[in-house]
């Protein structure tokens, strides 16, 4: 074996994509808990301050859901990297990709609570 090569034992991994796998279940519950609560929390209303809340507070679950879905995908890449460069690889690729996510969500999440402020001081 090189330097650069390394394996991860069978067991380990094993281990590892059940303890993934496990996570992803534990989040999908989660995500499901908080979807039904948002939808709870703005109640009927269509327009108002509500509806702001109700609508951001989706998109922030939205994102959460992205970012913990593009996490456990890295984990399982990694679990299956063949060597070193691999490992590097992903993680700059994973990085990268985040990085320009958080910064669309940022926008995107700006953008609506700019909306929501503006509709909130409009006179009824």
């Amino acid at each position: 074996m090189s330097g650069n090569q390394f394996e991860i034992p069978k067991e380990m991994r094993s281990m590892a994509e059940a303890s993934l796998d496990q996570a992803r279940k534990a989040f999908e519950s989660f995500i499901s808990n908080a979807q039904q609560t948002a939808a709870a929390f703005g109640g009927t209303s269509a327009a108002g301050p509500g509806a702001a809340a109700k609508d951001i507070s989706a998109k922030a679950i939205a994102f959460a859901e992205k970012n913990v879905q593009a996490s456990l995908s890295y984990a399982q890449q990694l679990i299956h990297a063949k060597d070193l460069s691999e490992v590097m690889r992903l993680h700059t690729e994973y990085v990268q990709a985040q990085m320009r996510v958080l910064a669309e969500q940022a926008s995107e999440m700006g953008q609506i609570v700019t909306r929501a402020a503006m509709d909130a001081t409009k006179p009824k």
